[in-house]
């Protein structure tokens, strides 16, 4: 291969260059044989091929910046192609930046383009290490009904009307609202008109609209459950809502502190509250919808995991007793899979427009085709089989985490309703304090989290108590990272 060191026809001498600049070739870290992939390439390929593996190099380093090209008579030699084919390739990167040519001096690699990142990182939440990872919220993966999701799948592709994958309705697609409207007043008690429910990407950005639209009507505060989800924090700090932590007796949200608050909105988990598991009272429910009515105010009401309940009928929303008091939101992320973002918001009358058009500014609604694949999915009963399902395995697994609770940690105390997918356990008073136990189950390897985490005001308590989720977990891995902390604790 022709020596790209050498003075090109009209280039300066080697003595004149600038330091920093250097001639591409062996001893400059870059092979041209490099290129020749592109150089054997269709024909109407070739140019772009070239240019691409320019591109690439100069991206990735192996070209560094103020490094001298060949001339492109001399790389056109060596690579069996057009001259031409080179000077095209020449002048289209140094039209983008990538090279740069002086009259006379030849072509060189310009300073603008850095190297990208080659690998994406994947910041999923995870404990990385951990041999049992008891940390709530996520239910099992595996149960995911594949096979007929994907025979949905087909079925909705084959009859999908070519209309229908151009931009949707902001609210949803109809078949879906009118499908959800539907479960949901059957399953959960909710007055669910079409015209009022709005598809969203989860619950959080059903919180993220009704925020922006609650902070455009002059509300500065929200009022949220302490100890609650530490998720909605982040949400409503986002859109400039400042929280108010209200604190929960026996029966739910404690009234006093809710009206000294002087907060007109507030988030709530009535039908099991996260994370101490209780279900609201039928009186603090009515109380709570007579403080409502007298401040003009809203209630937004997340139900996560209301079809989960294990030793009765479940409760039913909030909602369902006055739609116009109260927001209603929920997804498939507990029954489905967190993964396919695919939630619900029910607002009263007055909200309704703005929280469309909002909808319609932020991402002009969610994917037609995942929309309609749950609507049929609801239609033909497989969510229902899902559900019973779900319900089944649950419940299961809850038992086996009490029973081993039991077993290796006499005296645990298992609060709140036989529900969802999580318990609270307070361990007896030996295990403690809270930090001592916590470095016990880092060094087991098993994933636990306090009760205080999900505390914005910390209750004096000297005692371990301990949020446990277990929907995630195989029965034997429940036992196994039991078994784990108490051996390590007992050290």
């Amino acid at each position: 291969m022709t020596s790209s060191g050498t003075t090109s026809s009209g280039g300066p001498a080697s003595a004149d260059r600038p330091p920093e600049e250097k001639s591409a070739g062996a001893g400059a870290g870059f092979s041209w044989e490099l290129l020749l992939p592109a150089a054997g390439a269709p024909a109407r390929q070739r140019g772009r091929a070239l240019q691409s593996a320019l591109r690439d190099a100069v991206r990735s380093g192996r070209l560094a910046a103020g490094t001298r090209l060949p001339s492109s008579r001399e790389l056109a030699a060596d690579l069996g192609v057009s001259r031409g084919l080179v000077t095209e390739a020449y002048e289209q990167l140094t039209a983008e930046g990538y090279l740069r040519s002086d009259r006379g001096s030849g072509t060189w690699v310009g300073a603008a383009a850095r190297a990208g990142v080659r690998t994406a990182v994947n910041l999923a939440p995870r404990a990385p290490g951990a041999r049992v990872d008891f940390r709530a919220g996520t239910p099992d993966l595996s149960l995911f009904p594949r096979a007929p999701w994907a025979a949905a799948h087909k079925t909705v592709l084959g009859r999908l009307p070519h209309r229908a994958l151009g931009y949707p309705d902001p609210r949803g697609l109809p078949e879906l609202r009118t499908a959800l409207a539907s479960l949901l007043t059957r399953r959960r008690g909710v007055v669910a008109d079409p015209e009022h429910l709005i598809v969203c990407s989860g619950v959080t950005q059903a919180t993220t609209l009704l925020g922006f639209v609650l902070h455009r009507r002059g509300e500065r505060a929200i009022g949220v459950e302490d100890p609650g989800s530490p998720g909605h924090g982040a949400v409503f700090t986002g859109v400039g809502l400042e929280m108010s932590p209200l604190p929960l007796d026996g029966e739910g949200l404690a009234m006093e502190p809710l009206r000294r608050s002087g907060v007109r909105v507030v988030m709530t988990t009535p039908a099991h509250q996260f994370p101490s598991g209780i279900a609201y009272s039928a009186t603090r429910r009515a109380e709570l919808l007579d403080w409502a009515r007298s401040v003009d105010g809203l209630i937004v009401e997340d139900d996560y995991d209301g079809d989960f309940r294990y030793d009765r009928a479940p409760v039913g929303a909030l909602q369902g007793l006055d739609p116009d008091r109260v927001a209603y939101s929920g997804s498939v992320s507990k029954s489905l899979a967190p993964g396919l973002r695919l939630g619900w918001l029910i607002v009263p009358r007055r909200l309704m427009d703005e929280v469309v058009e909002r909808k319609r500014t932020l991402d002009l609604g969610n994917p037609a085709i995942d929309q309609a694949l749950l609507a049929h999915f609801i239609e033909r009963g497989d969510y229902d089989r899902q559900l019973r399902r779900c319900q089944r395995a649950y419940r299961e697994r809850r038992d086996v985490l009490v029973g081993a609770l039991a077993e290796f940690f006499p005296g645990t105390e298992v609060s709140g309703i036989a529900a969802g997918l999580h318990i609270i356990a307070r361990l007896p008073q030996r295990y403690g304090p809270e930090d001592r136990f916590l470095g016990c189950a880092a060094r087991a390897g098993v994933a636990v989290r306090a009760l205080t985490d999900h505390e914005q005001v910390p209750v004096r308590d000297t005692g371990v108590r301990l949020v446990l989720g277990y929907a995630h977990l195989a029965p034997s891995e429940i036992v196994r990272g039991v078994e784990l902390l108490a051996r390590e604790a007992a050290r």
